[in-house]
């Protein structure tokens, strides 16, 4: 009776999913949404709002094949780099085609109804994919331990709390964050994603401390660091696809040299900490010179950003050898990917940072004082968002069989 009433929840869930999917669908249409009517009538120039000018439409050309270089981050970056979870391999990649597949219209569909500007367009696209990297930062602390309908809802309720924060403290106008300098989102996107996902893990260590644990063997980790290397080449597209075209290529270069910086820093330190190169450090804590950057990749120079690498892959190596087990047991978590180590710790040093590049820059209007209270503004949102978020999503039971493809997919028989 108990497996019927489950197959029967499972299967109402299912027909909710499609039909939040099918509604979602209609209200994407013009005659329903004037935002989008507003949006399609500019795409197809039969509007005179908004000039639709031949060097608009090269601009948009060149930010659509960042937008696409972004993609290719999150599916093929983001989906490898997490594989490294053996035997959980087709549980990863799964998850991360539904969450972004969730996210970012999710994201376009809630601008249409509350937003002021046009939410169908390359920019609304840009920004739903950030949205989309940063749940898949925040999946990565669960990674494992959560059944796909879990990882579902998490993708709904993520991209809610997410747009609250980001109009919070990009869009409101409110006066106590006017100056925050976050361009390539260290701390709104990176560190969001981290603490949400550090949220929805906190005071679960106990429901899975006697099941299966995580494990890796030779191939998974070579598909991490394959994930690793498409996020290491996309990375200047990321931080770019927001920057004045005018400050594309000095940010191109400095997210380059920041990759580079925590690269050097995390080959130097895994081997002074651990005695020889640990393969879980080479493919995420190199990354972390792409994270710190981020607050200041339009605005520092080659040199700050090698420093800022150098110091991010540090501090992130730290994490993944020291730092980590700490961590956990402060929340009573078990953070699977290290998202804290990867992108919690370098996101807030980006937003250190910024407040020296800013003043060193001289930049018009920077804020110290909306630098810090929008981190922790921020890291409180993000935190208390998964926190709640994971406790609803704990309302639909325990994933059966923990780092394991078996209990959800159809194996091919030894």
């Amino acid at each position: 009776m108990s497996n019927n009433n489950s197959g029967s929840r499972n299967v109402a869930f299912l027909i909710i999913i499609l039909i939040a999917a099918i509604a979602m669908a209609i209200a994407f249409l013009p005659s329903v949404n004037s935002n989008v009517q507003e949006s399609m009538d500019v795409i197809n120039g039969s509007s005179t709002s908004i000039g639709s000018t031949e060097a608009h439409t090269i601009f948009d050309t060149l930010v659509y094949n960042r937008s696409i270089h972004i993609l290719a981050m999150l599916l093929l970056g983001f989906g490898f780099l997490m594989v490294f979870v053996r035997g959980h391999g087709y549980s990863t990649i799964t998850a991360t085609l539904l969450v972004v597949s969730i996210s970012v219209p999710v994201y376009m569909l809630i601008k249409s109804f509350v937003g002021e500007e046009p939410a169908v367009n390359i920019e609304a696209l840009l920004w739903g994919e950030f949205a989309a990297a940063s749940l898949l930062i925040a999946i990565g602390a669960p990674l494992g331990r959560l059944k796909m309908d879990q990882f579902v809802l998490m993708a709904v309720l993520f991209t809610v709390i997410y747009l609250v924060n980001e109009t919070l403290i990009l869009d409101s106008g409110l006066k106590c964050f006017e100056g925050f300098q976050d361009t390539g989102g260290s701390v709104v996107i990176h560190a969001f994603g981290a603490y949400f996902g550090l949220g929805v893990v906190a005071t679960t260590m106990k429901k899975f401390e006697d099941g299966p644990q995580c494990e890796t063997d030779s191939t998974s980790n070579q598909f991490s660091l394959l994930g690793s290397f498409v996020l290491w080449v996309f990375w200047p597209s990321f931080t770019s696809a927001i920057a004045a075209p005018e400050r594309v290529v000095l940010t191109a270069i400095n997210t380059v040299f920041a990759l580079a910086g925590a690269s050097i820093a995390t080959y130097v330190f895994s081997k002074l900490i651990r005695g020889k190169l640990d393969v879980e450090d080479i493919a995420n804590a190199a990354l972390a010179g792409g994270v710190a950057i981020g607050s200041t990749c339009d605005i520092a120079n080659p040199g700050s950003s090698l420093l800022i690498g150098i110091a991010a892959g540090t501090l992130s190596t730290l994490g993944y050898s020291v730092i980590a087990p700490k961590v956990c047991n402060l929340i009573k978590g078990l953070d699977t990917c290290g998202v804290h180590n990867l992108h919690g710790m370098p996101g807030l040093l980006g937003g250190v940072c910024a407040i020296f590049v800013a003043k060193a820059a001289n930049i018009t209007g920077f804020s110290i004082s909306a630098q810090i209270l929008a981190m922790v503004v921020t890291v409180v949102i993000a935190f208390v968002g998964g926190r709640i978020t994971g406790l609803i999503i704990g309302l639909m039971g325990r994933k059966e069989i923990p780092y394991s493809d078996e209990d959800e997919f159809i194996l091919e028989e030894e």
